[in-house]
């Protein structure tokens, strides 16, 4: 299918010659991730960004369990590490070694998720605030010689049967393919035509950084109250009123935008010292139908929008560029029925976070029935079953792709492990995958194609895992080897 903006296609006169195989539209965490996954699979991307310099707004405290594996999986571990806020809960507990709680996250402000009743307790989200994982993202680009382009506007788009034509600020760019990881606002969306269906927002919050005059008036943790919802800490406040949306969410936001809200949701004649940055946000919710129209795809909040209930779209974003990154690859070296795997292994993932985001909300308005759904919630949610349910949820621990195995494992992405080797080394899972590719894990070896590499091991089952980490087979598949080999990676 063709697609085009209004002015149509550039002639093949006025294009920039490039080398790159592929055009990534935003330099946030998700466009610098797909950036480096394709690079590391041998494919050149460029990345275009509108700002100049980086946002400094209020963004995401914490990276979910599933993107925290697959930044692992490049290496990004120790930069994670280095980045890494501990809790409060963890500073306080530093005198009692083994104490500390690992992070389970809250449901609707119901925090009664208990990270000791996963099935996989050890794979939890991470406090590395988004500004810090940008900058790690961003050097990583720049060890590996991707070019960022910034201060570079998407302004028309072309697409026929051997490329895209991108116009731009800076003049026209053709390549295979464009990945438009540009945010809610997505431009690519808009000119490529997605269709972008869903629910309009209901509720006017905000988010800021702030000084108050007597933080001491506001009760600690989450409150919610006859007016709304509302937490502070050291810093930092949230608050959400549910009396529509704002009348006008693109106007400037001013200190006593901000000030005033606190005080109707917290009822208290708290004031604001300082503030030194500040948003507003609703819960719309939408999806893309799909996440690819021929040449130009969608990953992250271009192909998904929700309230930040559960913090799960950092999660929900990098996973879009892990799944697509080698997929992309594969399709720019001459191979694009994986393509369409895409959206039919991530579309389902999204609209799950869409729903239950849309859950949450329901569940933390201010009033008497919303007050007795949250107890029978709450009680569902301490059983253990309940408990496993909603923190594999939240934390995309429990994603399953169908990849038509009956296999539990086959679709599932796979922790990381201490695998020993069959010359006796011991090594991590994650550390054989840092140079890409896939990885069979066997105790028998045999030839592989290429981009597949073995993990030969001295025992134990064997099993195929894709380059973002999903199992593609085990020895306890119906599908053969072979054909995983040939159909699945």
């Amino acid at each position: 299918m063709n697609t085009s903006a209004a002015h149509g296609p550039h002639d093949a006169g006025d294009v920039q010659e490039t080398d790159d195989d592929v055009v990534i539209v935003g330099a946030g965490p998700v466009g610098l991730f797909l950036a480096i996954e394709l690079h590391t699979a041998g494919v050149r991307p460029v990345v275009l960004e509108r700002l100049a310099e980086p946002d400094v707004g209020i963004k995401a405290a914490a990276i979910g369990a599933v993107a925290v594996e697959a930044l692992e999986r490049r290496g990004l571990g120790p930069a994670l590490d280095k980045a890494e806020v501990p809790l409060p809960a963890a500073k306080a507990a530093r005198a009692r070694p083994g104490r500390v709680r690992k992070p389970g996250g809250h449901f609707a402000a119901l925090f009664v998720i208990d990270q000791d009743l996963q099935r996989e307790p050890d794979r939890h989200s991470r406090m590395v605030p988004q500004d810090a994982l940008e900058r790690i993202l961003t050097a990583r680009a720049a060890e590996l010689g991707i070019e960022i382009r910034r201060g570079v506007t998407v302004r028309e788009l072309a697409q026929d049967d051997a490329g895209v034509t991108v116009g731009t600020s800076a003049g026209p760019l053709r390549a295979s393919y464009v990945v438009g990881c540009d945010g809610g606002r997505s431009t690519v969306r808009k000119l490529a035509g997605f269709a972008f269906p869903g629910t309009d927002p209901t509720l006017t919050g905000y988010q800021a950084a702030v000084e108050f005059d007597a933080p001491e008036k506001l009760t600690p943790g989450w409150q919610r109250t006859p007016r709304g919802l509302i937490t502070a800490i050291p810093g930092r406040v949230f608050t959400a009123e549910f009396d529509g949306p704002p009348a006008d969410r693109d106007a400037p936001l001013t200190q006593d935008e901000v000030e005033a809200a606190i005080q109707r949701v917290s009822g208290t004649d708290v004031r604001i010292v300082s503030m030194e940055k500040a948003t507003r946000w609703t819960d719309h919710a939408r999806q893309a139908s799909t996440y690819r129209d021929g040449r130009v795809l969608l990953a992250g909040d271009a192909a998904h929008v929700h309230s930040p209930f559960g913090g799960q779209g950092l999660n929900l974003g990098l996973v879009d560029a892990a799944n697509l990154g080698w997929k992309l690859a594969a399709a720019v070296a001459g191979r694009e029925d994986l393509l369409d795997s895409y959206t039919a292994e991530r579309h389902p993932v999204g609209a799950r976070v869409l729903e239950n985001t849309r859950a949450q909300i329901a569940l933390v308005r201010p009033d008497p029935l919303t007050d007795a759904l949250r107890t029978i919630v709450s009680d569902l949610i301490r059983l253990p079953e309940g408990n496993r349910h909603i923190g594999e949820m939240l934390s995309g621990v429990g994603i399953r792709y169908d990849l038509a195995d009956a296999d539990p494992l086959v679709g599932t992405l796979v922790a990381d492990r201490l695998l020993t080797l069959a010359d006796g080394t011991v090594e991590y899972l994650y550390t054989l995958m840092e140079e890409g590719g896939g990885l069979l894990v066997s105790p028998s070896p045999r030839p592989l194609p290429p981009g597949v590499h073995l993990a030969h091991v001295k025992e134990g089952p064997a099993l195929l895992v894709r380059p973002d980490g999903c199992v593609a087979w085990t020895d306890a598949s119906e599908t053969s080897l072979d054909e995983a080999l040939a159909c699945r990676l």
